[in-house]
C-alpha cells in the first residue's frame, strides 16, 4: 500500500493551525480501482486533556466511505458532497479511515443517482445491504494504517463494477476544470467536449451529485482560499475577475455562502 506523497491538506481551512491537532495521511488505490477512487486518508487526533477542535473543511465534489472511531464508539456512513463547508469536531482521542471517490465513482458501486446523496450521510447497510459490524471491528484491530487500507480496499475489490464510460468522461472532465484555471463557465466544457449543455448537466447530476457549474465555482474557490491563506491576495478586484466573476460583489456573495463568512473577514481570522 502506497503512500501519496502528494500534498494532503488542500481543502482543509487554515490547515496549519489543524495539523497541530491531529495527522493525516493519504494512501494510494490498486490500479484496478484507479478510475473510481481518488485516495484513502486516516486521520489521527489525541486531544486528552484538552479542549475539543473545530475542523472544517472545503469538501470537493467527492463521495466519502468513512470508518470513524471515536470514544469506543464506531460510525460509518457514506457521505455524499457537502453543498456548504463541513466541520468536524474532534475531541478526546478518535481516528477515521475515509475512501474518497473520485467525481462519479462511486456511482458504478451504488447504481443510484448521486443526487440522492448530495448533503446526506447514510448507513453502511443502506447504501451495501449487508451489516457492517465484522469489516469495522477487523479494520479497527489493526495496529498499522496500511494494512487498514488494504481490508477496506478489498471490500471494494471483492464487489469492482463493470467498467462504466461516463466516469471515465467526468474524470476527464473534472480533471480539465482543475488544470485549466481559464474555466469559469460551463459553456467552457460545453465547447471543449463537443457536449449539450442540457446532457452535461444531466450527467452530472446522476453522477456526481451537483451541477458542472458548482463544480467549476468550488475549484476556483478553492484556489482563491490557497492564494489567501499563503498571504498571495493584493487585488481583489482582478481575482474576483479571474475567477470568472463579472464583479467583485458577486465573488463575495459566493464567497460568504461557501465559507460562511467574507474574504476579509476569513483573512483577518487566519
Amino acid at each position: 500500500m502506497k503512500p501519496n506523497d502528494q500534498r494532503s491538506d488542500k481543502g482543509i481551512l487554515k490547515a496549519e493551525a489543524g495539523m497541530q491537532k491531529f495527522s493525516l495521511m493519504r494512501y494510494e488505490p490498486a490500479d484496478s480501482l484507479a478510475q473510481l477512487i481518488e485516495h484513502y486518508w486516516v486521520v489521527r487526533w489525541d486531544l486528552t486533556g484538552q479542549a475539543p477542535f473545530r475542523q472544517t473543511v472545503l469538501s470537493y465534489p467527492n463521495v466519502n466511505l468513512a470508518f470513524e472511531y471515536e470514544n469506543n464508539e464506531i460510525f460509518t456512513g457514506i457521505y455524499g458532497v457537502p453543498t456548504t463547508t463541513y466541520t468536524r469536531l474532534l475531541k478526546e482521542e478518535g481516528m477515521t479511515l475515509g475512501i474518497k471517490f473520485k467525481p462519479g465513482g462511486f456511482h458504478p458501486f451504488w447504481k443510484q443517482s448521486i443526487s440522492l446523496l448530495t448533503g446526506k450521510v447514510l448507513g453502511f447497510k443502506d447504501v451495501f445491504g449487508i451489516d457492517v459490524q465484522d469489516i469495522e471491528q477487523q479494520i479497527f484491530a489493526i495496529e498499522t494504517e496500511e494494512e487498514m487500507v488494504q481490508l477496506a480496499e478489498q471490500f471494494l475489490l471483492d464487489r469492482i463494477p463493470e467498467q462504466d464510460d461516463n466516469v471515465e468522461l467526468i474524470n476527464r472532465i473534472v480533471q480539465f476544470t482543475i488544470d485549466n484555471r481559464q474555466i469559469t463557465k460551463v459553456e467552457d466544457i460545453v465547447q471543449e467536449f463537443d457536449m449539450n449543455k442540457r446532457t452535461l448537466q444531466r450527467l452530472f447530476n446522476r453522477y456526481v451529485g451537483v451541477s458542472p457549474k458548482w463544480v467549476i465555482k468550488r475549484y476556483r474557490l478553492q484556489e482563491v482560499v490557497e492564494l489567501m491563506e499563503k498571504g498571495a491576495v493584493s487585488n481583489w478586484p482582478k481575482l474576483a475577475q479571474d475567477m470568472g466573476y463579472y464583479d467583485q460583489a458577486h465573488f463575495i456573495k459566493d464567497f460568504k455562502a461557501m465559507i460562511g463568512k467574507s474574504p476579509e473577514e476569513y483573512v483577518r481570522e487566519m
